[in-house]
């Protein structure tokens, strides 16, 4: 089994004591009929909207902070939405990733859970029984900064048994429906972790060159080395200097392809690709899906592109 890497910032161990409340009728964007909703769930984006609602079904109403479409790095949250989220049973959130969310979380006072110490829990409370758990961190520290534990899809899953034990306290009547749908959405995620696995095993390159370096954890998770133009900011502006590694990267590893993303600017991806002689495509972070589109799909077609990209077998 492969090792975990460790999240953003060192994340409180204290458990998070969730009560049952009456559920809200109000919500939009919710995915469920309010009426029929044993409770209301905010979240803030929408890696974890889709946990909520794979693991709530018609039980939960979920409401997300982040509009479909949004980058949620830098998103505001109108008065009326922080109106919502405090009468919301359970508030979904990854601490550190958006200030805003953070801030009315803290000011309405919603119960909360925190997908950086839900996914930290879980994944030790797997590798607790393995020899290698205990050099764990030291192997795979993204340090304080990198949020995008989902792309790891074993993390994911983590996180879904997360949510399922914190709906489950929430809503103990329906404990078990919960329980079930957050094993089962653990299993599709197995299933498109070993298809990562299988499909990157054999590459004739694996360097990856990104716009901006959000793919950390599905790099460490399937043996990548990640080289990024820009920083952890997609909003950065690479220095000259960068600009001239990368040209000697793609000339060192052969590489055919940079990756830009769907809901961040290309501009310097592809002046820099046409300036090289590669391609450019896109690879989502997934922070955001269009509708009709979920995460499952999104991931497989970044499988897909990478094999493409890699020259995988």
């Amino acid at each position: 089994m492969k090792k975990t890497p460790a999240l953003i910032a060192a994340a409180a161990v204290s458990s998070i004591a969730l009560t049952a409340c009456s559920a809200s009728d109000s919500g939009a964007g919710a995915s469920g009929d309010a009426s029929d909703a044993s409770l209301t769930v905010a979240t803030a984006f929408y890696p974890l909207q889709f946990v909520a609602e794979q693991v709530g079904g018609d039980l939960v109403e979920v409401v997300s902070m982040t509009p479909a479409g949004v980058e949620p790095h830098d998103v505001e949250l109108s008065p009326s939405t922080v109106r919502q989220l405090g009468t919301a049973d359970l508030a979904l959130y990854l601490s550190d990733f958006q200030p805003a969310v953070d801030d009315a979380i803290s000011t309405t006072g919603v119960e909360a859970l925190d997908a950086a110490e839900a996914v930290e829990l879980h994944a030790a409370e797997e590798h607790a029984d393995e020899d290698e758990h205990a050099d764990e961190e030291d192997d795979h520290d993204h340090g304080s900064s990198d949020p995008h534990f989902w792309l790891d899809p074993e993390l994911l899953a983590h996180y879904a048994d997360a949510v399922g034990e914190a709906f489950a306290a929430a809503d103990p009547d329906n404990a078990d429906t919960y329980t079930a749908n957050a094993e089962a959405l653990h299993a599709s995620l197995d299933d498109l972790d070993t298809q990562y696995t299988d499909g990157l095993a054999q590459c004739e390159r694996d360097t990856i060159v990104t716009g901006h370096e959000a793919f950390g954890y599905l790099a460490d998770a399937y043996g990548l080395h990640q080289e990024g133009i820009a920083g952890l900011d997609p909003e950065s502006e690479p220095s000259p200097a960068r600009i001239l590694e990368i040209k000697d990267i793609i000339a060192e590893t052969g590489a055919t392809t940079i990756f830009t993303e769907d809901a961040v600017s290309a501009s310097v991806a592809e002046a820099l690709a046409t300036d090289v002689g590669v391609e450019t495509t896109v690879l989502s972070p997934v922070e955001t899906v269009a509708d009709g589109d979920d995460y499952i799909a999104v991931m497989t077609r970044n499988l897909s592109t990478l094999e493409d990209a890699l020259g995988c077998e």
